[in-house]
């Protein structure tokens, strides 16, 4: 093997090493390096092998570093923050962001995938890794570069920015409304068909945009769908089979064209807001901030007003 591919061999292991230091398990170091528990596991143990010392306690239940494994642990943090500068900066210089970025989104592919689509068209050198899914993630264990959720950040190792609001509105189809007049009260949905999105984590039926007691909690005496499908409810919508309740930025075209129509707007409440979330020091990353500003561009709080 050559002088430079064990030296990039050597600088792997340096890596494994630190992220197991860091999270204290073989699995979830594997996840942020794209890599198995059992490589990592190797990488260490080539490492303690080269070097001629334990660097870690491992027992079937926890991984603790040994005095000697915190004293490399010291030196190696100074070593991979000087390489990562320096890739910082021919990166900036380059003026072309590349290599892989890891985003978490909302289950909202049908809104997200052509910002997607136009991001990677703009930027083809970056690897899109995208997660869609609305559970909360551990963006530093599990090696997420950026994230789009709703609420406010409760992990201090995060930076955040806010982006466009959004509510929720009641649509229809007007082949539907056709056959049933509109409902003119929050109480008149219960005689309607409608179209309840059930929360993937808590299995709950998300709360319509009008007075709690009037919310519907189960389908109406018309029947209807429960789902924990969005895109799904949004297309029987589309089709005249019932009323549904969700994010206006889901229904934009549909609302422009007619083949939706908003109904009791007066009785709309509330509202959210999508929040970009990235770990403090991933915005080194060319490709973090090129997301990052691609974003905001896209969504920025005063597109969505």
């Amino acid at each position: 093997m050559s002088k430079a591919a064990t030296g990039l061999e050597s600088l792997g292991s340096l890596r494994a090493f630190a992220h197991v230091a860091e999270v204290r398990s073989f699995v979830r170091a594997g996840r942020r390096l794209g890599l198995s528990a059992s490589a990592v596991g190797k990488s260490v143990a080539r490492l303690e092998e080269h070097l001629g010392v334990r660097l870690f306690h491992r027992t079937t239940r926890s991984l603790s570093l040994t005095v000697e494994g915190a004293r490399f642990l010291e030196r190696c943090g100074r070593i991979l923050a000087e390489l990562d500068g320096a890739a910082t900066d021919f990166s900036r210089a380059s003026d072309a962001p590349s290599g892989r970025l890891r985003v978490a989104l909302p289950m909202a592919s049908r809104f997200f995938s052509p910002l997607l689509a136009d991001f990677a068209r703009a930027h083809p050198r970056v690897e899109l890794d995208v997660d869609f899914s609305d559970r909360l993630v551990d963006m530093v264990e599990e090696g997420f570069d950026v994230a789009i959720r709703t609420g406010t950040p409760s992990d201090s190792r995060l930076s955040t920015r806010r982006l466009r609001r959004f509510r929720h509105v009641i649509v229809g189809a007007p082949s539907y409304l056709a056959r049933r007049p509109p409902p003119t009260t929050p109480s008149a949905l219960a005689e309607h068909r409608l179209l309840l999105y059930r929360k993937p984590q808590s299995g709950k039926v998300e709360p319509w945009p009008v007075d709690r007691e009037a919310s519907p909690k189960r389908l109406g005496r018309a029947g209807g769908v429960v789902t924990n499908d969005i895109d799904a409810l949004v297309e029987m919508a589309r089709e005249g089979q019932g009323l549904a309740c969700v994010p206006d930025y889901f229904v934009e075209r549909e609302l422009r064209d007619g083949t939706l129509v908003h109904v009791l707007p007066s009785a709309a409440n509330g509202g959210n807001a999508f929040r970009l979330f990235w770990p403090s020091d991933a915005q080194r990353a060319a490709r973090v901030r090129a997301f990052i500003e691609f974003m905001v561009t896209r969504l920025g709080p005063e597109r969505g007003k």
